[in-house]
């Protein structure tokens, strides 16, 4: 983060749940239904984020 404004807890949590999904994603034992939903509350978040 470059600007001047405080890093906030829900910034934090909100990282903290995207590393969780995609560690989720990259397990071995989950369904292709369960995959698809993963990758688009991580492309949801990502965009809430301002990441994408």
């Amino acid at each position: 983060m470059s600007s001047n404004t405080p890093y906030t807890c829900n910034e934090y949590r909100e990282e903290m749940l995207l590393l969780g999904l995609q560690r989720r994603l990259h397990a071995d034992d989950i369904s292709e239904e369960e995959r698809k939903r993963l990758q688009e509350r991580i492309r949801d978040l990502e965009t809430s984020m301002g990441m994408i």
